[in-house]
């Protein structure tokens, strides 16, 4: 995730409001919305140009096309601090947060939350958000595992109960992905993950899928189809992402040995890397 630059979120809160007069908590909301959507429908239009362009490398236009993602959720991000930073207590603070809560590591979500204040603090959204980054902190980089029990089949005792210690810290680095039958992004990284099972499996090294929030035959079917062939949890629902404060998937963490975790939200590229460094290779 990337960090906000300070500066460019205090320069964004004169879009919120640069009136004398107080404004209402519906024009707050307005300001709020029209900022967002104006810097959404540029990057849209910035996106389809790029597209379009027949003097680009299919190369080059993934490159340029990056650049503008990474330029929308940074501004994304910026308007709304802007946004929590000066309205903190009206309601306009909470759309706020709910539109980019998930784009923003835990020290700056740690300060969005601690910029909100009054009536909307009890507000059960921001309550939710709190317990995930409790859940983040307790969960970390360098922390050790925390474990959970799942029952995968409820209706077939032969599936029985299985424990996330079965597999973790167990003496293997194990690559988790927290996944869904449903998620395109999870399916997306399926070759980059088979791809490390079936180049680095062995004495020292698994692959573990945990499937949350999703029907265990819609899994089972998902798995079966897309090639799943190392271990799996299923029917985890929300119980894991509870515990990890995860807010999106896939997530991806990397535990060590002992059951050490020791890189979370890994995606593309970066999953074989840090297995590769874990394995000194």
């Amino acid at each position: 995730m990337k960090k906000f630059i300070l500066s460019s979120a205090i320069a964004l809160v004169a879009a919120i409001s640069c009136s004398n007069a107080k404004p209402t908590q519906a024009e707050l909301l307005e300001a709020y919305q029209i900022e967002t959507e104006t810097l959404i429908s540029a990057y849209q239009e910035n996106m389809m140009t790029t597209q379009s362009d027949s003097t680009l490398t299919d190369e080059e236009k993934m490159a340029k096309m990056q650049i503008f993602s990474d330029q929308i959720e940074d501004n994304l991000v910026g308007l709304a601090v802007a946004t929590i930073m000066k309205h903190g207590s009206d309601s306009v603070a909470l759309s706020a947060l709910k539109d980019v809560y998930y784009m923003v590591d835990a020290d700056q979500l740690a300060s969005l939350l601690d910029n909100i204040k009054g009536d909307i603090k009890n507000d059960d959204f921001v309550q939710q958000v709190s317990n995930s980054l409790q859940a983040k902190k307790s969960t970390k980089e360098g922390a050790m595992f925390t474990d959970f029990t799942i029952e995968q089949f409820p209706e077939n005792e032969n599936k029985g109960i299985v424990k996330f210690s079965d597999y973790i810290g167990k003496g293997k680095y194990v690559l988790v992905d927290f996944w869904a039958s449903w998620c395109g992004p999870c399916k997306a990284e399926l070759p980059n993950i088979k791809h490390v099972y079936d180049t680095y499996k062995g004495d020292k090294f698994n692959v573990l899928s945990v499937a949350v929030w999703d029907d265990p035959k819609d899994t089972e079917r998902a798995a079966y189809e897309l090639g799943i062939d190392w271990s799996q949890i299923v029917n985890a629902q929300n119980i894991p992402t509870d515990l990890y404060g995860i807010d999106g998937i896939p997530h991806i963490i990397l535990f060590g040995p002992d059951g050490t975790i020791l890189k979370r939200e890994l995606r593309g590229a970066a999953i074989e890397a840090a297995v590769k460094e874990a394995l000194g290779l």
